[in-house]
């Protein structure tokens, strides 16, 4: 049976509150909207508050370049202890009268940047053999993942409040755990640690700044007022090259065919996005004049 629903699409910048799920701001956004289809471009903890763009119809077929993104990320970790989610909301299993010095701890960063390696917390939705890490770890079984890879941008302390909590901000590619980097920077230093803070800034093209509390957005549920306030799909194809197509070349690619694009500073192999009238058409490989579709749009130009 269809789900029933407006056919909307576009992206919404929610900022998210502390102790909602990911899942749950989606929902309350699809019901706001009275949306048919929507999604997210990666998950926050529950206790993690800041951006999650929401998409709506045709733009879900763009999350996966907004899970690419750089995002950003502020956050706080309480040093001296170790807890078995490497938050707060967990159990201390570990503690430590070890204090580091604000330079001990600015030189101790240095080993999170760049191409790293990660193991994501016990306390994850990370998958072994089909279950998720979370529930096998509630349910008291031994959970060991593997180390992944991870980029890390740029990882700088931005204040001391006093000796048992230090603040950072960092920049990273897909798939970063800010609950492991809290975790293995008190195991570097000696004096275990933990998250007590997290707040995502800005993710891809949106900043925690332009987004719409959950109270906004109820107060504006099933008001034109609201559809305002939505970004076009397009704002999730920022980070790839753009190409111009004509009529004719728009309607093959509605149709999953090769269709013909302008193309002037892209090479053979890459992906790109065709639009018409500013409005995107697909996205697919550059070949040769032409754009092989791997994702259309269905949208009015």
């Amino acid at each position: 049976m269809a789900r029933k629903g407006r056919d909307i699409s576009g992206w919404l910048v929610v900022d998210k509150p502390a102790g909602m799920t990911s899942t749950a701001v989606v929902n309350k956004v699809r019901w706001a909207l009275g949306a048919k289809k929507a999604g997210h471009a990666g998950t926050l903890d529950p206790e993690a508050t800041g951006v999650l763009a929401v998409a709506l119809g045709e733009a879900t077929k763009t999350v996966p370049f907004i899970t690419d993104a750089l995002k950003a990320y502020a956050f706080t970790v309480r040093l001296g202890q170790a807890t078995n989610t490497d938050d707060a909301e967990g159990e201390v299993i570990a503690t430590s009268d070890t204090r580091p010095s604000d330079d001990q701890i600015k030189e101790a960063l240095g080993q999170f940047v760049g191409d790293i390696m990660q193991v994501p917390p016990k306390f994850s939705a990370v998958k072994i053999d089909g279950q998720r890490a979370y529930k096998m770890a509630r349910d008291g079984e031994e959970v060991e993942l593997s180390a992944r890879p991870l980029w890390v941008e740029e990882l700088v302390m931005t204040d001391r409040p006093d000796p048992d909590h230090v603040s950072l901000e960092m920049t990273c590619g897909k798939g970063g755990y800010v609950r492991s980097i809290a975790r293995d920077l008190g195991e570097a230093l000696g004096c275990y640690g933990h998250v007590t803070r997290l707040r995502r800034i800005w993710s891809g093209p949106f900043d925690a700044e332009e987004g719409l509390s959950i109270d906004q957005i109820e107060e504006m549920a099933h008001d034109p007022a609201l559809d305002a306030h939505l970004k076009p799909l397009e704002v999730g194809l920022t980070d790839l090259p753009e190409l111009r197509c004509t009529p004719e070349g728009a309607t093959r690619l509605r149709n999953g065919n090769p269709g013909m694009v302008i193309a002037t500073d892209v090479e053979y192999g890459d992906e790109c996005w065709a639009s018409l009238d500013g409005k995107a058409v697909a996205v697919g490989i550059y070949k040769a004049g032409e754009l092989h579709p791997s994702r259309v749009f269905n949208q009015p130009v």
